[in-house]
Parts: C-alpha cells; structure tokens; sequence
C-alpha cells in the first residue's frame, strides 16, 4: 500500500544520513614496503627520491596522487603506475630512452654545427619528446631569420638496442619569400624611395640571391621601425608615428607587399632657448654661452642631447658634481615652434660602486672599461651611462652590447652590467691580378681590428704582381695609456712598373703617427716619415732628359715631420642633410736625409642634399704647394695628380711636360689646384637595382718647376693652365662594394695632355 511505500522511503534517507559521514572520511595507507620495478638504468633511491615518500609513512589517497605527479614530472619515465597492495605500494615505470645521437637531414643552407649550437636536446641524455619539439621550432625560427617561413621542421626517432634513440630532425628548408614590394601610406613630406634608403629591409632585386636584407624578418622590422621614427624626429616631426605594418602574402605565395602606415604631422623648428639654474652658486649664463644650438633650426632630440652633454661637461670641468640638465619643452603649435628651457638642477647622490663585463671571451676587460669616461666611486651620470653603451657598440668588436644599472649595496651605490657579445674581427683576403706581359700575381691582406683582445689594429698586405709589388705593415694602438690617443705604425715597400711614365719607382716608408682630439670635431695628428726613394731606368730608354738626369741622381733618403687638422662638422652637426670637412697639413722635410723642404696641403668639402633629400649636391676644393729649400726636386716628390683627384685625365696627364728626346714625361709640378662639383640623383630605374646617376663638372690646374734644372730640356706647360672636365656617372650599389663609373669628356685642354674617358673605381662616399 501507499503508505507502506512512503514509510521505506524515509527510512532508507535517515539510513543514509546515519551511514554518510563514515563513508566521507578520506582513505589513509601506510606502507611498510616500497617495491619498485621495471627501472633499469635509473636507481631505486632516485626514483624515491622523485616520489617524496619514505616506508611506514601515512599517506592519504590525494598525497597518493601527489606521489604519482612527482614521478612523473621528473620527465625521465614514459609510463608511470602506482598500485597499492596491502601494506606494499609497487611503482612500475618505463624509463624513457637515452639519446645516442642528434642528426640532421635535409639541411644545405644552415649547417649541422650551427643547428647543434641551438638544440637544447643533448647526446647521453635522456630523450624528451616536448624538447624535441621546441627544438624544432628553434631550428624553424633560425630559417625564418633566413626569410625561409615554409621551413618545416620534423623530429624522429630511430630505436636502437638498450633502450637508446638516435634523434633525427628532417629538415625542408623550403624557398626564400622575399619583399616584393616596399610601400609606404601617410607620407607627404618624403617619397617612398627616400624613406626605402632609411630602413634596413629592402625590395628584392636582381642580386637577391647575395642579398639577405630583402626576406621578412620580424626582428628587422621592429628595429625599422626605430629607425624610420629616428629618421623624422631628428628632421623636426615630433608627432611623427607609425600607425601599422602589414605585410600581406602575394597570391603567388612567393613573395610579400609590405606596407608602412604612418603620419608624419608637422614640423617644428627651435624657438626660444635658455638656461635657468635652480643650484646655488651656479651661473647659468655661462652654461647659455655655451649652447651650440640656435633658435629656427629644425628640432631635433639629437641637438638636445648633445646640448646636454655639453653642459655636463662644463660642469664636471667647472668641479659641479651632481649637476643633471632637466630640458623642459613648451609646445607653440600656431608657429610650429618648441621653446626650450635648460634647468640646472641637483641630481641624487649616486656614485657608481663597481662596473661588471661579461660575454667578452676575447676581448680583455680595459678595452671595454675605456669606453667609460667614469670609474668606481665617481658620480653615477645616466647620460653618460648611454654615451658609453654607444662607443662599446660602436667599436665594432660585438653583436650586442647592452649596458644597464642596478642597485648596489646600498641605495646610493649602482653596479653597470655590461653584456657583450663578441664578433669575428679579423679578415683574411686572397686576390689575384693577370697581366699579359707580367703574367700572374697573388694579393693577400689580412686584418686584425682587435689584436690579441687589445683592441689593436694590425694589417699585412702583400702583392706579387711584377706591376706593382707591394708589402705593407701596420700596427695602430687606439688608446694609448688609455686615453683618447692614437698611435700607429706603418711600414710599406712599393715596387711600381709605371705605366703612365718612362720610368719606375722603388719606395720604402717608415711612418708613426700620434693623433687626439682637440674639441668635439677636430682632431689634430702628428706624424714622422723616413722614405727611401730610388728611380730606375728602363731598358731601352724612354726617358727625356729632365727625368734622365732625375734618375741619375740615384737613391734619395727624405726625413720629415709633420701635421694633419681636421675639422668634421657631421659628428655633431645642426643639419642632419649637410656637413662639411675641412682638412690641413705640413710637412717638413730636412730633419737628416738628402731633401728639404715644406709641403702644405688643404682639402675642403661640402655637401647638401635638396630635393626632399633625394639629391646630392657636394662641392670639393683641394690645393697643395711645394717649398724646395735646398737642391732640386724629382718628380716623385712634387705633385703629380691622379683621377681621384681630377677626372677625365690619367695619372699625371696634366701638367709640365717633357718632350725631349721623343719623350713625353710628365714632371708633375710644386703648384696645384682643383674643384670638383657632382650631383647624384635617381634615374628612375628600379631602386632595388642600387642604380644611382650622376653629373660632375672639374677644374684644375698644376703647374711650376721653379727649383727644377730644366736645362737642355723641351719643357712646355709650365706655366700651367685650367683645364675643364664635364661627364656623367653611374653609382652602383653591389656587394662587393659601391662601384663608380665615370664617363667624361674635357671641355678645355692642352694638345699633350693624356685623355681617360673612362674610368671605373670603388666609390668613396663624403
């Protein structure tokens, strides 16, 4: 009946609240015995250790589970089993197998060496599968630095007796997807092809496979990014930013467009600049007299860094300890202009406890300390803390160097960590030349810009050509007792077949050189030179007289001293498109040997770039003057011009000339004068071509023998005149350097003078 149903309902609930707090209560064990099995290689004690458990210990069923984890986890089984039998708890295991060897297949454009370097999975060791993956993934990313993103990288294992693996990583290196196409969204003010010269990804070209800066790097990007921010703040955008980059796959899945979309804003320029001091006894007119930077000149954080230093170091030459500069801006957007104030405020008291180097293998610890301009227990500067970081990169010894502080052993102590990362710094070059009258010759140079770690440079080169024999050596120490004091050696022996002349050459120079700064672009370098010089006749003559009676005047000895000023206005210049170099020197022979004299020579330069920066407008003037104070000169001691120097002529093509005897020698001259004007600009040719154009218009002169015995000669051109040269020019940028190729044509000449229309060379940039 009903009722009966309800009543065994209630009675089977109270039954189950009387019997449920018995059957809550967790199950404890307690083992008395411990049996492992199915361990081979690994020890019993290990395996406990692993487990965290010791016999007759009371453990509940989720410590149970704990014990299981631990085991596991220690990620040198494959299969774990726990099974608690009475008083007893057997572990069975499988232990995973050990590594016998790590192979790779497939691989032609990395090699095995590298790949071993970043594997983390090592020979002898137990084998780990998730290792194995991300071991993959490591070699695939080293691939995709490569541009090569398809790269698949597949580990596998071949099993071998006792329990061992060989671990292979089938490698498909897959092809290069590179940058098809290089845009630019937002800019007004700069073309795509400007702004393409800034970054350091570039468009694939016809050299793609030599050039590696065409692939999609994500790490490139990033510091493109830097690089195009630089380039806009340091021409006055300080609103400048990057919106996006997207690169997007062509349809053909060979290849990326990428796109920069950024907004340039407006341009600013300095508007009112002063100095407050808020430090007692500091005055802060002195510090405003010695600003370099002017009001209207295009803003830049670079010019406002540099004023800083500068009045730091007014400060530190003033015996101001402590002293930091605060720049504080006030924005005027109606005339674009930024005010800057320049507050002279008290700094913390911070001094610098110990400077610490690590990752120099090589490379000894002073060389790296230099770069400092401060020492333990000086005041901690950050500024120049950066300066620093920048000169140790820029030594060129490293593929990183970071450099940062951090708190020492008390709060008003700090510890510079310096991590470095060194790089190859030598180089090793072989060359060989052919003549068909000479035959073959070797070329080997060799280079070491940090010697021994010292941070010394040191070259040979040797050249067997019959030609033009050479064997040089040189030994430059930078930091001389450890200051900013360059000291070098050079020892050259030439051997030169001329071939513009009737005679040849034989030299010897011995040349030390001392050279320091002497404000923040100038620098001044003295120097001595020792030089045999020994003119030979061929056979048969071919000489004229003036040169014939030079050449009698056998082996010359010339002792001299002398001294080079340069004035380099690109290191901290206001204008980050021009620049100029101005160049000075002497040299003053007659210190011992057989000549005496005072050689003067000057070279100016100065370049612009107009037309949104996409053309070079650069201006030379070069000059020179030989003093003869005693004897007679030889035409390889006075001025003898080459097509460096003037263009559409060859090596001593212009000048006085000697004709006697059927001869035609140039004799050089003690007088010269030349002025080069080029512009380079785009021809509209594909940029990824590296090809550049270029019109150049020269003007020279070189002429007096007024100390030479020009008796029983057939001299003509002495009194020199100006010849004329226009032409045109192609620059091309390849790997093996930038190439120039110069066609010209002499507007106004002398009928002996020696033409060259044609003239190839590596170009070198101002």
């Amino acid at each position: 009946m009903w009722y009966f149903r309800l009543i065994a309902v209630f009675c089977a609930i109270a039954m189950t609240f009387a019997v449920s707090p018995r059957g809550a209560q967790a199950q404890n064990y307690t083992f008395s015995n411990i049996d492992i099995q199915g361990n081979k290689r690994i020890e019993d004690i290990a395996i406990l250790t692993y487990a965290g458990i010791t016999r007759g210990q009371t453990i509940t069923a989720g410590e149970l589970n704990d014990v299981y984890r631990r085991i596991e986890d220690s990620g040198v089984f494959e299969t774990v089993e726990l099974d608690p039998r009475g008083n007893t708890l057997v572990i069975t295991v499988t232990e995973r197998p050990t590594v016998n060897q790590i192979n790779f297949e497939g691989n032609s454009r990395v090699r095995d060496n590298e790949l071993r370097a970043i594997v983390g999975s090592t020979q002898r060791r137990v084998f780990i599968p998730e290792q194995a993956e991300r071991d993959a993934a490591a070699i695939a990313d080293v691939y995709a630095q490569e541009g090569r993103l398809a790269a698949k990288v597949t580990p596998k294992i071949i099993r071998l007796s006792d329990n061992r693996v060989d671990l292979v990583f089938e490698i498909l290196e897959g092809d290069t997807i590179e940058i098809e196409r290089l845009t630019f969204v937002g800019n007004r003010a700069y073309t795509d092809r400007r702004l393409r010269q800034v970054l350091g990804t570039k468009q694939a070209g016809l050299l793609r496979a030599l050039i590696r800066s065409d692939t999609l790097i994500e790490d490139r990007i990033e510091f493109d990014k830097q690089l195009l921010t630089d380039f806009y703040q340091s021409r006055g955008y300080v609103d400048f930013r990057i919106n996006s980059v997207n690169a997007e796959l062509s349809r053909e899945r060979d290849g990326y467009f990428l796109v920069f979309n950024i907004q340039e804003g407006q341009q600013f320029r300095f508007g009112q600049i002063t100095t407050v001091s808020e430090m007692p006894g500091v005055d802060a007119q002195e510090y405003q007299d010695n600003l370099k930077v002017k009001p209207g000149v295009v803003y830049s954080p670079t010019l406002v860094e540099n004023s800083i230093a500068r009045m730091e170091r007014l400060g530190i030459a003033n015996g101001v300890d402590f002293m930091r500069i605060d720049p504080r801006i006030t924005r005027n957007d109606r005339d674009l202009t930024l005010d800057v104030e320049f507050a002279l405020v008290k700094g913390p008291r911070i001094f610098v406890e110990r400077i610490d180097i690590e990752g120099n293998t090589t490379t000894l610890d002073q060389v790296v300390r230099r770069q400092f301009r401060i020492v333990e227990g000086d005041p901690f500067n950050p500024r120049e803390i950066r300066e620093s970081a920048e000169r140790i990169r820029a030594l060129g010894y490293f593929s990183s160097a970071d450099v940062e502080a951090r708190e020492g052993s008390s709060p008003d102590q700090v510890i510079v960590d310096v991590d470095v990362e060194e790089l190859p710094t030598g180089a090793l070059n072989f060359g060989g030349s052919f003549s068909t009258s000479d035959g073959f010759g070797i070329l080997i140079s060799f280079r070491e810009d940090n010697f021994l770690g010292r941070g010394q440079r040191f070259g040979i080169d040797l050249s067997t050509a019959q030609e033009a024999q050479r064997y040089g050596f040189s030994f430059t120490e930078p930091a001389l007792l450890g200051r900013d004091l360059s000291l070098g050696v050079a020892i050259d022996f030439f051997e030169n077949e001329n071939s513009y002349a009737s005679y040849d050459v034989e030299k010897l120079i011995f040349r030390p050189e001392l050279s320091f700064p002497v404000s923040d672009n100038g620098r001044v370098s003295f120097n001595y030179k020792a030089e045999r010089t020994d003119m030979n006749r061929r056979t048969p003559r071919e000489d004229g007289v003036v040169i014939g009676n030079e050449i009698n005047v056998g082996e010359q000895w010339t002792s001299s001293i002398g001294y080079v000023y340069s004035y380099d206005s690109r290191r901290v210049g206001l204008n980050p498109n021009a620049g100029y170099l101005f160049e000075f020197g002497q040299d003053f022979a007659g210190i011992g040997g057989d000549n005496e004299y005072v050689r003067t020579q000057a070279t100016a330069i100065a370049q612009t770039k107009v037309l949104n920066e996409e053309v070079t407008l650069r201006a030379t003037l070069e000059g020179g003057m030989l003093n003869w104070l005693s004897g007679t000169s030889r035409v390889t001691d006075r001025f003898l011009l080459d097509p460096s120097t003037m263009r559409g002529f060859e090596t001593g093509g212009i000048g006085p000339r000697d004709q006697t005897l059927g001869a035609s020698d140039g004799l050089g001259g003690n007088l010269f004068v030349v002025a080069r004007f080029e512009a380079e600009f785009p021809l509209g040719l594909p940029e990824e071509l590296g090809i550049m154009g270029g019109v150049f218009y020269d003007v020279g002169n070189l002429w007096d023998l007024s100390d030479v015995n020009l008796t029983g000669g057939n001299i003509i051109g002495e009194s020199g005149s100006f010849r004329h040269v226009v032409g045109v020019s192609l620059f091309w940028e390849t790997p093996l350097g930038p190439l120039r190729f110069n066609f010209s044509n002499a507007l106004v000449k002398e009928s002996f003078d020696d033409e060259q229309q044609f003239d190839l060379t590596i170009s070198a940039r101002f």
